[in-house]
């Protein structure tokens, strides 16, 4: 009976002690559970308070994370679309620099053909020319 007695004693100084070190701070209260055996009620309510900071920390952290996860994934589609619309106008790019290399050729042939015609012209009026006299 009395280590029963002795638990709830021991449990309620080890809280008791823990609210004393709430308004401690975070290297304080890791020296002192350093200063003191493992086991007594000080290093364990050190490692309860410890424990609850991590634990806050923790959840303050994963919370956090989500937010940037979301941000990431939302910043993700917007890539994702962007990708695709610069997929399409590069598409479309490549299409119209084929027609107009089409059109340049056709427009090269046109060029020899006026050239052609131009010399054929000349050497008619020149034998026009020449051969009246």
């Amino acid at each position: 009976m009395s280590t029963l007695t002795d638990n709830i004693r021991a449990a309620s100084t080890v809280q008791a002690l823990v609210q004393l070190l709430k308004n401690r701070s975070y290297d304080e209260i890791r020296q002192r559970m350093y200063d003191n055996p493992p086991g007594s009620p000080w290093w364990s309510a050190c490692k309860t308070e410890l424990d609850v900071r991590n634990s806050e920390r923790m959840a303050t952290a994963l919370v956090d994370t989500s937010r940037v996860l979301d941000k990431m994934r939302v910043s993700t589609e917007h890539l994702d679309a962007s990708t695709d619309k610069l997929l399409t106008a590069a598409t479309d790019i490549s299409e119209s620099l084929r027609s107009t290399r089409e059109l340049g050729r056709k427009m090269e042939i046109a060029g020899y053909v006026m050239v052609a015609v131009s010399i054929l012209q000349l050497f008619y009026v020149i034998f026009l020319v020449f051969g009246k006299r």
